[in-house]
């Protein structure tokens, strides 16, 4: 399965050309996972392999919109089929400034004290990581692993075992796919 994922992700997310980057960071490559998450095949391969990196004990899995929000879904469905349901939920960079003022959706499946992974599609500096994880503390739940379906190893594993003293789960890795 991961060798497969890799490849669907060469085909549709991985770009040879310069860009920058959220970080503010320029970059000789992209990797737009939402081309494999949302697609049916790759929403399937991420969903299995995400769920089998997951720590038994997490509860839901999430992160910041939009790179996190199919990652979520996808781990969700296939725990549902496997019979180990976990929820995903979804973190805004901001609160809304209406209705309930919420920051993150999904939580009526996870109350406070709840242990979530916090995910995110695409891991460079680590920062967007980060932002969700801090947004899931204030919110009340505890945060006990973070995952990223693509380590552009650039240093974001590290700072963010730096900053929760959690290591990053990595399912593929920037060297996979520019081999």
């Amino acid at each position: 399965m991961h060798n497969e994922l890799v490849g669907l992700m060469k085909r549709l997310s991985y770009r040879r050309r310069p860009v920058i980057l959220a970080s503010g960071r320029t970059s000789d490559f992209y990797v737009d996972a939402r081309e494999t998450t949302l697609n049916a095949r790759g929403a399937e391969l991420v969903g299995r392999l995400m769920l089998d990196a997951l720590d038994p004990r997490v509860q839901g899995v999430g992160g910041l919109v939009t790179g996190a929000d199919p990652i979520a879904g996808a781990i969700a469905a296939t725990s549902s089929l496997r019979g180990r349901p976990v929820h995903g939920f979804m973190v805004r960079k901001e609160p809304k400034t209406h209705g309930t003022g919420r920051r993150s959706e999904g939580r009526g499946n996870l109350p406070d004290g709840s242990l979530v992974c916090v995910i995110e599609d695409t891991v460079t500096t680590g920062a967007s990581l980060l932002l969700a994880v801090d947004a899931c503390v204030k919110e009340g739940l505890v945060v006990v692993q973070c995952m990223t379906l693509v380590d552009r190893e650039e240093g974001g594993a590290e700072a963010i075992f730096a900053a929760t003293g959690l290591h990053l789960t990595v399912i593929v890795r920037r060297h996979e796919l520019e081999s």
